[in-house]
């Protein structure tokens, strides 16, 4: 099965002061970068990364990395825009596609893998972390196409899966789904 990944990078971090695709990881990494890698090393391929926000200086840290960037020209509506973009240029062979946005620092390879383990074309699987639900969340190809007509604002697909059944997959175990939005948030060592 080829399951394809989706890294939501798009956003100007109005609350962060930054884009946060633009971050850098303990090692230098900037968060864009790290979230690609996690995904293929996870086994996603092709890996897509949607840029909209600082888009010229985020698709320069990528240059080198295996990625696909495709530009959100819409990026200030919020992540439905970015999310609408990035499943519209995913490759037509992909049965699903694994989403993440660049945000979610505590997310690893295993997480990632637990909630692969689950796709298929049909699949809405969602990582949960001591039963909230996060990212990432893999979303089948039958239902691309209806996460397309309903992602608007900063919502993403959440109303989508609200409306349909989903697999959830605790991984609070082998990651950490927290959401980091400023910079007090912020993982010792990033910045």
């Amino acid at each position: 099965m080829k399951i394809a990944g989706l890294v939501l990078a798009a956003g100007a971090g109005r609350r962060m002061g930054t884009p946060k695709a633009l971050i850098r990881d303990a090692d230098g990494v900037t968060w864009a970068a790290r979230t690609a890698r996690l995904l293929t090393e996870a086994g996603c391929s092709p890996v897509v990364v949607v840029v909209g926000a600082a888009a010229d200086q985020v698709r320069a840290e990528l240059t080198g990395e295996p990625v696909e960037v495709v530009e959100a020209t819409d990026w200030n509506e919020g992540m439905g825009a970015s999310l609408r973009a990035g499943l519209r240029s995913t490759d037509a062979v992909s049965e699903a596609v694994v989403v993440l946005p660049v945000d979610v620092p505590g997310v690893t390879v295993d997480a990632v893998r637990r909630v692969v383990d689950q796709a298929g074309d049909d699949a809405l699987v969602r990582a949960t972390y001591d039963g909230a639900p996060g990212h990432p969340v893999v979303i089948g190809r039958r239902h691309w196409d209806g996460v397309i007509a309903s992602a608007r604002g900063d919502e993403g697909a959440r109303g989508y899966l609200r409306e349909h059944e989903v697999v959830l997959v605790e991984c609070s175990d082998v990651g950490d789904g927290v959401d980091v939005d400023t910079v007090g948030e912020l993982p010792p060592g990033h910045g």
